[in-house]
């Protein structure tokens, strides 16, 4: 009997740190939306550049 209480009590763990990974994924990428959101707030990928400056001196 206790081996299949300590079975129920390890399912029950491992559901909840299912639950807690789901959402920390999903707060990671509302995060990662926010950081590479465009100043304008449009998602186009053609945000204004400074004229001549190349992406590589580009820091994020």
């Amino acid at each position: 009997m206790e081996r299949k209480q300590q079975t129920e009590d390890m399912q029950r763990r491992v559901k909840d740190l299912q639950h807690q990974v789901d959402e920390l994924k999903e707060l990671v990428n509302t995060l990662l939306s926010v950081i590479v959101e465009e100043p304008d707030g449009v998602h186009s990928g053609a945000a204004p550049t400074i004229p001549g400056q190349g992406m590589m001196q580009v820091c994020m």
